[in-house]
């Protein structure tokens, strides 16, 4: 038939080019076959042999059938040296290296195995198990420090500190009282982690591609054999929802972004003008030119570690940002071999943090010097005068406001100005005080300053000790829930070889 005037017909394409092109090969297919001989080998051995349980007890595969497939794989798994495979483009991945072999061994039968699943709902499985291994022990991690400072602020329940707000010198508390505080944003950060954990739980094998099977599948039993909860129920969902990523990852950004900021406190109080805390020397490096130099670097370390980390976690979550609701690449191999990355140096904080702290003391001389240089204890006065003066609130910060101002002035300590908070108290109130010199410097002191802060969260001894116990019971309270997800892993683990020997033996 003729082509209409001035148009002509469309060449016929001939594309005589091979997959895959050797730039993809080496770009993608490459990096992504060596990611998951690295993380994921043991666990698609665990999803073969429980997949292939439930196809037995299901009748969708024979006894017989599934025995010989059962030896086939325990052979392969033996057999096989997962560190000497390289890509060479005959495989795109691990999982069809398995079933190669098992064609290889069991002609037809070795695709059987493959019945009612696909690698959509088999890769968020394996993503899953690697993810929940991982969390779990970072999970550790963070409840030895969280044990490692519950002890440490025992031990320093009445060693006073100054605090600062704004950068400047504020009022004094105890260094248990700071530790306190930073425990419990440790202990909110591992619930939140917890909470992420859970979400690891539900399985996604039986989801096939995206709308589960038309076979009899049993995705309860598979989530059993693997130590989950159950089976993540909507099939859709098991391919495309990635919250269990990006939960994770956000729960994890956030414990480094918090301690990152009590780092930053350690680089502070351990400069040479604040000098409230000591870095023993083992945790201190000299300058190569500078002999009086005592550089602490690993509060540097920790500090950059913790940012790297976070910025790990951001990579992986902006990753998902505007990506399509459906089964897609940018959650899978790549991603997720990079985000393990996140685990490796945020550990290394945890660990050197765990080491760090509790070996640290405070410089007492130093915490006084900077008490009495900035009236830090001005605020007790003030509260004593309307206790005992009765005077308004407003009337007492004005007297103290002038009594601070006249000793630092002279640069005194305040406990040494009650001649000037006298005439301060005269000023303002047309009659002299009733506090002696005594009761003057007990209303300045830092130990009392602390000592009537009692109420709930207050440094006191016996507030700092509650708080502790609390902190303490929620920490045990998570160990239980990690130890809980532990028996049914292990649970899970011993089933599984038992039910997999079983088919074997048939």
């Amino acid at each position: 038939m003729a082509t209409p005037e001035g148009k002509r017909a469309a060449p016929h394409l001939r594309d005589t080019t091979t997959f895959p092109d050797p730039v993809y090969r080496d770009t993608v297919l490459a990096p992504l076959f060596e990611g998951v001989k690295a993380h994921y080998a043991t666990h698609m051995a665990a999803i073969n042999r429980a997949h292939l349980v439930m196809l037995s007890e299901t009748g969708i595969l024979s006894g017989t059938d599934a025995a010989k497939i059962a030896g086939a794989l325990a052979a392969i798994e033996a057999e096989t040296d997962i560190d000497a495979l390289t890509y060479t483009g005959e495989f795109e991945d691990y999982f069809f290296v398995v079933e190669a072999a098992l064609r290889d061994r069991l002609g037809d039968l070795g695709g059987a195995l493959h019945t009612a699943r696909s690698r959509n709902d088999m890769d968020h499985t394996l993503f899953k198990l690697a993810l929940r291994q991982r969390s779990d022990t970072m999970q550790s991690q963070m409840l030895d420090l969280a044990d490692a400072l519950i002890a440490k602020a025992r031990a320093e329940a009445e060693t006073p500190i100054v605090a600062y707000t704004h950068g400047q010198p504020a009022q004094p508390t105890t260094f248990g009282h700071y530790l306190a505080a930073m425990i419990e944003v440790l202990l909110r950060d591992a619930a939140r982690l917890d909470a992420a954990a859970d979400a690891l739980e539900h399985c996604p094998m039986g989801a096939a591609a995206i709308t589960t099977s038309g076979f009899p599948i049993d995705r309860e039993r598979v989530a059993d054999l693997l130590g989950f909860e159950g089976p993540l129920v909507n099939s859709y969902g098991c391919i495309a929802s990635v919250d269990y990523v990006t939960g994770l990852y956000s729960a994890i950004k956030l414990v480094f972004l918090h301690l990152g900021r009590v780092v930053q406190d350690m680089a502070f109080w351990s400069s040479f003008e604040v000098g409230q805390l000591y870095v023993p020397n083992a945790l201190v490096q000299i300058s190569s030119i500078m002999p009086q130099k005592r550089n602490p670097v690993p509060i540097e370390h920790m500090r950059h570690l913790a940012s790297v980390t976070a910025g790990r976690c951001d990579m992986v979550v902006n990753t998902m940002h505007n990506t399509p609701f459906t089964d897609m690449n940018d959650s899978e191999g790549e991603v997720q071999q990079a985000g393990y990355a996140a685990f490796e140096s945020g550990g290394r904080v945890l660990h050197l943090l765990t080491a760090f702290l509790p070996a640290c003391g405070i410089n007492a001389a130093n915490v006084q010097r900077n008490a009495d240089a900035a009236c830090v204890t001005i605020t007790e006065l003030a509260d004593t005068l309307v206790r005992s003066e009765a005077l308004t609130f407003r009337q007492a910060h004005e007297i103290a406001a002038r009594t601070a101002r006249a000793v630092i002035a002279e640069q005194r300590p305040l406990g040494d100005g009650h001649d000037a908070f006298a005439a301060a108290f005269e000023a303002e109130t047309g009659r002299a005080t009733r506090l002696s010199d005594a009761d003057f410097r007990q209303a300045c002191s830092v130990e009392a300053f602390i000592a009537v802060r009692n109420r709930t969260g207050g440094p006191a001894p016996e507030a700092l000790a509650r708080a502790l116990d609390t902190a303490q019971a929620a920490t045990d309270d998570l160990r239980a829930a990690q130890d809980r997800r532990r028996s049914r892993h292990t649970r899970a683990a011993s089933d599984l070889h038992a039910a997999f020997a079983n088919l074997m033996e048939r």
